[in-house]
């Protein structure tokens, strides 16, 4: 089967949230659905930072939903956007 990978902006609940941390959290949290590839954080404004984080899935039926639904229950999260989905090989 093939994989996709997945980029996303996940935005904290407040700016005093650990990003370091709650990468770690996010990372276990969904061990079942995908894995972190790799991820930078992004200062937005005043104090806000984003993360931007790959994601390795597997691609079936249901696209990126499984993934953005367990991102969105994360404790930590407020909000995800996810920015770009590409094929991260293809078996010849």
């Amino acid at each position: 089967m093939n994989s996709l990978v997945v980029r996303v902006r996940i935005l904290p609940e407040s700016i005093e949230e650990d990003l370091e941390k709650l990468i770690v959290r996010i990372g276990e949290e969904l061990k079942a659905v995908g894995t972190i590839v790799n991820y930078k954080i992004e200062p937005i404004a005043f104090g806000l930072s984003a993360i931007i984080a790959d994601f390795k899935i597997e691609e079936k039926k249901g696209g990126t939903e499984p993934l953005e639904d367990k991102l969105k229950r994360v404790k930590g999260v407020s909000e995800i956007d996810v920015i770009a989905v590409s094929r991260a090989q293809v078996e010849l």
